[in-house]
C-alpha cells in the first residue's frame, strides 16, 4: 500500500482505565510471560490461562504486563478484548506487542500497527531491528528506511495517545558489529518519542561485564532512557539484567520462572528479589514481595509445569539444609547459612533428614514437625543412627516427611502405633489370551480383634492393593474414605547382587487439610509400594486424631 492510499478510519479511542495503585514510574518491572514466556517448548496457553496469569502478575505488583501480539493471531486479539472487560488492574498497565511498520508503507496504513491501536492497551512495545545485517537480510530493506520505520511508527502511536517502548532486537550483537548504526536506532526511537528504548540480548550470548559496558556507552551517546531484555543462553540472564541496571537501565523485562524460548529469559523472581533485597530499590507495592513464592508456584500450575525445586528464592529447596554441619550452625543462628530470611519472599526454611544428618538436623526437623525432643541426646542419637541405617538400605526421607515423623514418634513412644496387624497380602497380575489384563489383590489382616480378608481388583497391582486395603479397613476406620493418593513415583536403585535391584517408592497422599509423602523400599515394586501405602494410611489416621483399635 502506498502513501497515496485512501485514508483509513480513525483509530479506536483509548478506553482502558489506568491501574488504581501503579508502582513508581522511576523504575519499571516489565513482565513478558504471556508473550515471550509462552514461546517456551511445552507451554501452550489458552486465553483463559493468559487471563489467570495476568491476574497473578498484577497481584504480584509488576508495573507492566505484555499480553501478546494483537492482530498476529486470534488468541492474542481475544485476550486483549477480554482483558478490557474482565480485569481491573490494580498495579499493572497492559502492554500490546507488535512490530514497526513494513518497508514502504505508512504506519497509519499498516494493518498490524492499526491492530495495536485496536487492542486499546495504554502501552505499546515495538520490536525494531538494530543489527545492520538483520535489516538487510531479514527485512530486506535499507538501513535508512529501517530508521524511518522506527520514527514513523513511534510517532504515529504517540499521536494516538499510546505510551511507546521500543525493543531493539539483537542490539548487543548489532552494537558489536556496527556500533554507529545500532546507536542510531536507539536515537531514532528516543527522538520520535519512545519513553524507553530496550536493549535486547536476543541470542543470549552476552556476559555481565559486556552488558554493563554497552549500556553505559549507549546512555552516554543518546541520553535515552534504557531498558534490558536478556535471554538465558549463557545462564547469565539474571546477572546480565542486574549488570544493565548497574550501567543505568531503569526498565527490566523478565518472565515468571524464567520461561521463554530455547533455555528461557531473565527470571522475574530473582531479578525482583535482588532489586528489593540486595539493591534496596523498591520496585513492588508494599507487602507484595512476600507473595513471590505463592505467585511463582501458582503460575507454574497454570502453565502445567512442575515448579523448579532449586529455583532461587522461591524453590522448595531454596532454603533447605541437609548437611549436619550446616544444621548445627543454623540451630545457633539461621543467618549463618541463609542469605535472607525466607519469609521475606514467602518461602520457608526446611531441614532435610538424610544419611548426612547430625543431631542438630534431627532436632530442627523435629521442631519443624511439632515434635519437641527436649534435648534428649540419647533419643536423638538413636534417631540419627536409625535414619543412617535405613538410608543405607535405600530409604530417603528428604521427600518423605510423613515416614520420618512416624519413625521419630515410634522412637519417642517406644513402639510404632499400629492400626492393624497384617497376616499376609498378595497381588496378582494376569495376562489373558485376548490381550486384556486383570489385576487382583488380597489382604489378610487383624483389626479391632477381628480377622478380615478382603479382595479387590484395580488398575495395576498397586491400585488393587490400595483398594483391597480400603475394603478391609474403611468399616473400622471410616476416616480412610477422606484420604486420597495423589502421586506415585518409582525409582530403581543400584543392586548389590548381580542383576538384583532395590526399588524405592514415594507415595503422596492428601486429605481435606493437607498433603503428605511416604516412602517404601523393597526387592520389587509391589513390596516397596505396600510399605509406602502402609505408612500413608498410618500417618493419615494419626493426623485425623484416630486411636488404634487393636
Amino acid at each position: 500500500m502506498s502513501a497515496t492510499s485512501v485514508p483509513q478510519a480513525a483509530p479506536a479511542p483509548l478506553v482502558m482505565a489506568a491501574p488504581t495503585d501503579a508502582p513508581d514510574d522511576a523504575f519499571h518491572v516489565f513482565d513478558t510471560t504471556l508473550r515471550d514466556g509462552a514461546q517456551r517448548e511445552g507451554i501452550n496457553l489458552t486465553v483463559a490461562d493468559k487471563l489467570t496469569i495476568a491476574r497473578h502478575l498484577d497481584d504480584f505488583g509488576v508495573g507492566f504486563i505484555e499480553g501478546g501480539w494483537p492482530g498476529a493471531n486470534p488468541r492474542d486479539t481475544e485476550f486483549f478484548r477480554r482483558a478490557r472487560e474482565e480485569i481491573t488492574f490494580r498495579h499493572a498497565r497492559l502492554v500490546a506487542f507488535g512490530a514497526t511498520r513494513k518497508p514502504g508503507v505508512r504506519a497509519a496504513d499498516d494493518p498490524q500497527v492499526r491492530a495495536l491501536l485496536d487492542a486499546q492497551a495504554p502501552v505499546v512495545t515495538l520490536v525494531a531491528k538494530s543489527h545492520d545485517r538483520h535489516v538487510e537480510l531479514a527485512l530486506r530493506t535499507t538501513l535508512e528506511e529501517n530508521l524511518a520505520m522506527v520514527r514513523d511508527t513511534v510517532s504515529f502511536l504517540r499521536e494516538n495517545g499510546r505510551r511507546v517502548f521500543v525493543d531493539c532486537e539483537h542490539f548487543f550483537d548489532g552494537h558489536r558489529a556496527n556500533r554507529e548504526y545500532a546507536t542510531q536506532v536507539v536515537r531514532a526511537a528516543h527522538e520520535a518519542g519512545a519513553d524507553v528504548v530496550v536493549l535486547c540480548d536476543t541470542n543470549g550470548g552476552m556476559l555481565p561485564g559486556q552488558v554493563e559496558e554497552v549500556v553505559r556507552a549507549v546512555h552516554a551517546d543518546t541520553g535515552a532512557r534504557l531498558g534490558i531484555h536478556a535471554q538465558d543462553d549463557t545462564g547469565c540472564a539474571v546477572a546480565n539484567t542486574l549488570a544493565a541496571v548497574d550501567g543505568g537501565a531503569t526498565h527490566v523485562q523478565c518472565t515468571a520462572n524464567g520461561y521463554g524460548e530455547r533455555v528461557g529469559n531473565a527470571n522475574l523472581f530473582p531479578v525482583v528479589a535482588a532489586l528489593e533485597l540486595k539493591y534496596g530499590r523498591r520496585v513492588l507495592p508494599e507487602g507484595r514481595l512476600a507473595e513471590m513464592t505463592r505467585i511463582s508456584h501458582a503460575i507454574a500450575e497454570v502453565v502445567n509445569l512442575t515448579p523448579s525445586t532449586h529455583q532461587p528464592y522461591v524453590g522448595l529447596s531454596a532454603f533447605a539444609h541437609k548437611a549436619g554441619l550446616h544444621a548445627s550452625a543454623i540451630k545457633v543462628d539461621p543467618d549463618l547459612y541463609q542469605h535472607i530470611d525466607p519469609e521475606r519472599v514467602g518461602n520457608t526454611m526446611r531441614m532435610l533428614v538424610s544419611d548426612m544428618a547430625g543431631r542438630a538436623s534431627i532436632e530442627l526437623k523435629g521442631k519443624e514437625l511439632g515434635v519437641d525432643l527436649g534435648g534428649d541426646r540419647e533419643l536423638v542419637g538413636r534417631v540419627v543412627e536409625r535414619v543412617k541405617e535405613r538410608e543405607l538400605r535405600g530409604y530417603t526421607y528428604e521427600a518423605a516427611d510423613a515416614s520420618f515423623e512416624l519413625l521419630l514418634r515410634a522412637e519417642i513412644e517406644g513402639r510404632a502405633r499400629r492400626y492393624y496387624r497384617v497376616e499376609s497380602w498378595r497381588a496378582i497380575a494376569e495376562d489373558r489370551p485376548d490381550g486384556t489384563h486383570a489385576n487382583e489383590a488380597t489382604v489378610k489382616l487383624w483389626a479391632k480383634g477381628e480377622r478380615i480378608v478382603a479382595t479387590a481388583e484395580g488398575n495395576g497391582p498397586v491400585n488393587a492393593l490400595d483398594r483391597a486395603l480400603r475394603v478391609a479397613l474403611e468399616r473400622i476406620y471410616p476416616q480412610l474414605a477422606g484420604i486420597k493418593l495423589t502421586d506415585y513415583k518409582v525409582r530403581i536403585l543400584e543392586g548389590n547382587l548381580g542383576t538384583g535391584s532395590i526399588t524405592r517408592v514415594l507415595v503422596s497422599s492428601s486429605d481435606e487439610t493437607g498433603e503428605w509423602s511416604t516412602v517404601g523400599v523393597g526387592e520389587n515394586v509391589i513390596a516397596a509400594s505396600w510399605q509406602a501405602l502402609d505408612d500413608a494410611y498410618a500417618y493419615g489416621l494419626r493426623r485425623a486424631g484416630v486411636e488404634p483399635q487393636e
